[in-house]
């Protein structure tokens, strides 16, 4: 785990200090605000880019906050004893980035009524723990329409990290688009059972593509998929940041998340005694997460790509649109009307029609 502190300090002068005691004492106190990262903040991915929106919320408030980072904090025990070690240290705000702290923050909040916590991707809230994540299935309908159109092998790969609703739905999300452009497209899966390991994440990527795959994706947290493509002379897709620097032969467009807006509301909320516990999921359509420049394909693809984007954000795609059928041939209940509601996409279990892979046994 490393440690590092970042904030903007006042400096005055020795010779200034007693002229400038009553202005001091009338300002009020910095917020200090915890950040505990599953990875580093240069993995290129998940964690960088909740590190940008911190360097946001430095530049944006200034002297007004101090922000500490834990980086590369494990679940558990681990995660238990950074969080608690924020929350004792007078963070009174902590960012909590992984759906693995859920449970211990929602410990450690018990523990400090006083701190506020925002989970990300998690499911559970009290009075002073907010969760928040952002719709990346919509994302994941857009690289399946582009991969279908761009794999010659028909094969789709994907790097998975654990079988969890959100990363189902990205899964199920990719296949169905897919299956609109090539109704006879594969799509194989390597479980990493990791969030956040580049050298199981490239051993996966690795096999993808000796499996056939031509296409790879990812819902893991590095940059190690896009590295390998680049290397292979593979077509692959970003998650979670821009890694065109990394694969600029290999990227097709990625989703990236953009924790920035939400990040600074809450702080604006905390600093002005106006923070609320609540469930916040963003999509195209709030900008919580964007697309990357369309790279690496025709220009009737990009058409195509774009195309389907804005009709996610107007409402006339849908990225679980009914009939959907499971991948043993049964019909799914359309809770929605039309569509799978929200409260199905969150709890998503099982793959639809054209998977193979079946779901790991829990």
């Amino acid at each position: 785990m490393r440690y590092s502190i970042a904030a903007t300090v006042l400096m005055l002068a020795t010779g200034c200090a007693g002229a400038t005691g009553a202005a001091a004492q009338d300002k009020p106190a910095r917020l200090k605000i915890g950040f505990v990262y599953i990875g580093s903040v240069g993995d290129g991915g998940w964690s960088y880019q909740h590190d940008q929106a911190r360097k946001a919320i430095v530049k944006e408030f200034g002297d007004q906050v101090e922000t500490t980072v834990l980086e590369n904090v494990g679940a558990g025990p681990e995660a238990e004893r950074s969080i608690e070690q924020l929350a004792r240290a007078g963070n009174r705000l902590i960012f909590s980035t992984s759906i693995d702290y859920m449970d211990v923050t929602i410990k450690v909040a018990k523990k400090y009524p006083g701190v506020r916590f925002e989970l990300a991707t998690g499911t559970r809230r009290e009075a002073n723990v907010a969760t928040y994540s952002a719709r990346f299935y919509e994302g994941r309908t857009i690289e399946g329409t582009i991969a279908a159109k761009m794999s010659k092998a028909g094969v789709i790969g994907y790097v998975g990290s654990f079988p969890v609703p959100e990363v189902v739905s990205d899964i199920n999300a990719t296949m169905l688009a897919a299956q609109k452009i090539n109704p006879d497209i594969k799509l194989r899966i390597v479980w990493v059972n990791s969030w956040f390991d580049p050298g199981k994440e490239a051993d996966a990527a690795k096999a993808l593509l000796d499996q056939g795959a031509d296409v790879i994706m990812h819902g893991t947290d590095s940059a190690a998929t896009m590295r390998v493509a680049q290397e292979r002379g593979a077509l692959a897709f970003a998650h979670n940041a821009d890694m065109i620097k990394l694969g600029p032969k290999a990227q097709l467009t990625g989703i990236v998340a953009d924790w920035t807006p939400y990040y600074l509301s809450r702080v604006r909320a905390a600093l002005g005694n106006a923070w609320t516990s609540g469930a916040t999921w963003g999509g195209l359509k709030d900008k919580m997460i964007l697309m990357a420049p369309y790279t690496n394909m025709p220009e009737d693809v990009k058409t195509l790509a774009a195309d389907t984007e804005a009709g996610i954000i107007d409402g006339s795609i849908r990225p679980f649109a009914c009939p959907i059928l499971d991948q043993d041939g049964k019909e799914v209940e359309c809770k929605g009307g039309d569509r799978l509601d929200d409260g199905q996409v969150l709890g998503m279990n099982v793959f639809v029609k054209g998977i193979d892979d079946r779901l790991p046994e829990k």
